[in-house]
């Protein structure tokens, strides 16, 4: 359970809040999957009553149409990626070293070969 990001508040989160500089934007949308560095997650309280600066624009994506797990698309996506990394992969053809001596003598299974 990850706790809004407001000071001194220890409600659970419920919306994330993210800021485009470049166009003076704040955009408040669904709690996203994974906590990062440069996002808020704030309660609903908080997400509610959130207020931008002048000149700013807040976007607020819909927060009651968050999906409980992943989509088809994600798990027909998943499947197709763990089919592809079980696929086996024929090793490579190895070639063998050609000789390019003659065999002069013989100890168990080392050789000595001369070259001519």
């Amino acid at each position: 359970m990850r706790t809004c990001s407001r000071t001194a508040c220890a409600r659970r989160a419920v919306a994330t809040l993210t800021y485009v500089y470049a166009d003076s934007t704040a955009v408040l949308g669904p709690l996203a999957t994974f906590a990062e560095p440069h996002a808020y997650d704030l309660c609903e309280q908080h997400s509610e009553r959130l207020s931008a600066p002048r000149g700013w624009e807040v976007v607020r994506l819909s927060l009651g149409t968050q999906q409980a797990g992943p989509s088809s698309d994600d798990l027909l996506a998943l499947a197709d990626a763990v089919r592809e990394a079980a696929r086996p992969v024929p090793p490579p053809a190895v070639e063998q070293p050609r000789e390019t001596g003659r065999e002069v003598a013989r100890k168990g299974h080392l050789r000595m070969l001369t070259t001519d």
